[in-house]
């Protein structure tokens, strides 16, 4: 039976997840400007991009922007009416992302808000309910950045959660580190909560997601 592997990766990419000058002029400006070499694998945007897609959601919430690469991805899946939340808590990583969902035509898509998510997201639950909320923030955070997403995701909607297999830490068990230990607890409860369907994306470095039932 074929194993997924580097090669499968790449014919995946080739096939399915093409990046377009937009995107792969994201990803170098992301790199120019020194931001972490961090941005997730065009395959992974392409799947973020189908799930927004096939769930039609609306309104979207990213906890943890970066450059903007993974939100052009969610972005282009909203219709002309939808609209992304996506929470950046360094200034000058926000800045660079608003350049780039610029050059992406995002613009009047996309509402980047700085600061710390964890005291934005209070004031964020007044603006919902989210019909899809991706997290790609700090690790340690997950716990309690699921326990928001579940009280303030539309029925239906979907959470989703990038670094799901920590590098391979997840499965280490000499790693019981507090960033290991909350991404256990993380894909744990999405995998055993009775409200939602839940499975992980294996490719990269892994993305769980989760519908919520109606």
């Amino acid at each position: 039976m074929p194993t997924y592997d580097d090669a499968l990766e790449v014919y995946l990419r080739d096939n399915f997840a093409i990046e377009d000058d937009v995107l792969r002029t994201i990803r170098e400006n992301i790199a120019a400007r020194g931001l972490p070499q961090i941005t997730l694998k065009p395959e992974e945007g392409r799947f973020l991009e189908f799930i927004v897609a096939a769930s039609a959601a609306r309104l979207a919430l990213e906890i943890g922007t970066l450059g903007g690469y993974s939100g052009t991805w969610i972005a282009r899946a909203l219709p002309d009416n939808g609209r992304l939340i996506t929470i950046e808590v360094n200034p000058e990583h926000a800045s660079v992302a608003d350049n780039n969902f610029r050059l992406a035509g995002l613009a009047e898509r996309v509402d980047i808000r700085v600061g710390d998510a964890h005291q934005m997201l209070l004031e964020l639950s007044a603006e919902g309910p989210f019909d899809f909320i991706f997290i790609d923030a700090e690790k340690e955070g997950y716990p309690a950045y699921l326990d928001w997403a579940l009280e303030n995701l539309q029925p239906g909607g979907i959470v989703a959660g990038h670094n799901a297999f920590g590098h391979g830490d997840v499965v280490d068990t000499a790693d019981a580190s507090e960033r290991t230990e909350a991404l256990r607890a993380f894909n744990r409860r999405l995998a055993e909560d009775p409200r939602m369907v839940s499975l992980i994306f294996p490719a990269g470095d892994g993305t769980a997601f989760a519908l919520r039932r109606k």
